[in-house]
Parts: structure tokens; sequence; C-alpha cells
């Protein structure tokens, strides 16, 4: 059997009961899709699918899974299908994910990264076949202060934009509920902080590489507001492989693994948004402009210290920036060429990951 360091049991996930909340969204979907592979029994409460592309709708998801569409504002419906479903392991990925969005509709960020973290938690707390839960926070959570090193697990939340705040917020309604609740009842909870990813299937407005995609797609030059802003970019299974080691340590030893933790790129691969899109680029023959639109905040240096998961976890990104822009380039050719199944497509790359 392969080794635990830095890898995913996969022994582990065989038949286990996982419920993914927001599996429809980017994250969500590849992280369902991972776990049908492993053979888990996958369940995912999510909104709706938009009638934009997603990745959840081309890669077919729907067929492989458990399926459940709802808000998780709702508590009540929160509840019933935690009950129905008896799930031994949570994914919360469900959220208003977007910083800009956020200043557009500040009330309903608070009220799907706060309360709806609350209502998953309340549910949880009164399902018993709940074990272990991760909840995806942000490495937006932390106060920024621009430092030029990473932030660590220790170090003070904050937020200046309303989806930053939400965020740490959720981050403390998650330690109140380990420590008000969860001990008694044996659910063990942790945090999981991560920083910017990339990958194909993401289709979402004002994200960088799915921009890039539309603008070489429609033959328009790509479009840069902020150029040197400094992002800690990843791989979108970079982090999926730690929620998923860290889970199986929640499952099996519990209390010691009950923590926030940081999933971030090395060193190397912080860098400008200008230098990804020359990346971007250069694999596909597109072309870009600077052309700063609004005066909206954006932090201009955000970097994570991943030593704590290297250490104690074991977990380590696998891939350097240059791969894993390749590897979304080559997602996206796959599906504007539609010569493929794009579920298969995702799976050669989950595969390639893990070194099958």
């Amino acid at each position: 059997m392969e080794g635990l360091v830095n890898m995913v049991d996969k022994s582990f996930w065989r038949g286990k009961k996982v419920l993914v909340t927001g599996h429809t969204g980017f994250k969500g979907s590849w992280l369902s899709l991972w776990l049908h592979s492993l053979q888990a029994e996958v369940y995912g409460y999510a909104l709706e699918m938009p009638k934009t592309p997603n990745m959840f709708a081309e890669c077919h998801l729907e067929d492989i899974l458990h399926n459940q569409y709802g808000d998780i504002r709702n508590q009540e419906s929160v509840s019933a299908y935690m009950r129905k479903c008896e799930p031994e392991i949570i994914f919360h990925l469900a959220a208003q994910p977007l910083v800009r969005e956020s200043y557009r509709y500040p009330l309903e960020t608070y009220a799907t990264n706060v309360m709806g973290t609350v209502n998953i938690l309340e549910a949880a707390r009164k399902c018993p076949s709940v074990k272990s839960i991760v909840i995806i926070t942000t490495d937006k959570c932390y106060e920024n202060k621009e430092w030029i090193w990473g932030y660590r697990e220790s170090d003070p939340l904050g937020g200046y934009d309303p989806y930053a705040s939400s965020k740490a917020c959720a981050e403390l309604v998650a330690q109140s509920y380990r420590l008000s609740f969860f001990q008694e009842n044996k659910i063990f909870l942790a945090t999981a902080r991560a920083g910017n990813v990339i990958g194909g299937g993401d289709w979402a407005k004002d994200r960088l590489i799915p921009d890039c995609i539309r603008a070489i797609q429609n033959h328009r030059e790509i479009i840069l507001r902020n150029p040197e802003a400094i992002r800690p970019w990843q791989f979108v299974l970079e982090p999926l492989k730690g929620y998923l080691m860290l889970a199986e340590k929640l499952y099996m030893e519990g209390t010691p693994w009950a923590e926030a933790w940081n999933f971030g790129p090395e060193r190397s691969a912080q860098r400008m948004v200008e230098e990804v899109v020359k990346l971007v680029c250069d694999f596909t023959g597109g072309k870009y402009k600077v052309e700063v639109k609004d005066n909206l905040h954006e932090n201009r240096n955000l970097e994570l210290d991943i030593s704590k998961a290297s250490s104690i976890l074991h977990w380590e990104p696998s891939l350097e920036l240059e791969q894993a822009v390749k590897m979304t380039v080559a997602w996206y050719n796959a599906w504007i060429e539609q010569k493929t199944d794009m579920r298969e497509i995702s799976l050669q790359q989950i595969n390639e990951f893990q070194g099958v």
C-alpha cells in the first residue's frame, strides 16, 4: 500500500459517506470527482448550477454523485439533508467566494459565509454519524499587513473587504463550535486556508484564469487591473490533497489535528499577476494589456507559511507554477475543441497528479 507521506490514502476512502457542500462549484466539483474516484459515497449540497459553463455540468457529475440543490442559509433544509445522508465526513466549501462580488452584495456574502457555516455546524452537531469536518476558508482571512513573509496559522485574523472578513468570521465560528460543542460530541473539526487556485473548469467572473480564457476564446486582449499584485498560485488539486489528508487524520486520530491549517504553494510560486498571465499567453498565443478600471481595494502581497502542514501533516505542493498553468490551459483547450469527455480529461489529470 502507498505510504501516507504527502499522499492520499486510497484505501481509507473506499465506502466512506462524505458530504461536500458547494459540490457544484469549481473546487467542489474537483473534490467530488476525486472522492468518487477513490470509491467514496459522495453526497453534494449546493445551489443550483449557473446557466453559464461550469465543471459540474461539463463533467456530468450529477450522474455519479448523490445530488441535492439547496441553500446553506436555510437551516431546516441543511439539517434535513444531513439527517438523510448521514455522512461520516464533511467538507464545507459552499460560499460566496468572490472579493468583488462581496463589495456588491455584502449582506449576501455575510449571510452565506458566516451564517451558512453556522447552519452546517449546527446540523452536524445533531447528526450522530458525523466524525470529522473540514471547513474551507481562505488565505485572505488573515489581517493583511502586506508583510513580505508568510502568515502562520497563529497570526491574527482580519479582512479588509467583506469576503475576507466573512471568512475570518467563519474561522471564529468554527473555533467556537470546536470548543463549545464538538469536544463533547467527539466530532473533530479543522479549518483549511488555501491560496489562489487555478485549474480547468473555473468560469467565475473576476478571476484571473477564467478571464484570460474568455478573452482568448473571443479573440480579445486580456485586461489586467492589478498586474503587480503578488498571490500564492497553486493548482486546484494541491489544496484538495491537503483537505483529504487532513480529513483522514481527523477521522483516525482526532484532537491533535483539529486546528487551522495553511495549504499554499512554495515561495517560487508567489508570482505577480502579470507573470501568470504571461505564462497563459505563452501556452495560448494570447495577448494582454493593463487597464485599471476601478479603485476597489486589493492587497498587493499575500503569502502563506506552509511549514506546519509540511512538517506535521507531511503535505507538500507537487507542481511548479509553469506545470500548473500548462495543465490548466490543456483542460480548457480540450473543452474548447470538444473532442474528449471532460470527466475523463479531469480524471486523467487527477491520476497524473497522484502518480497513477
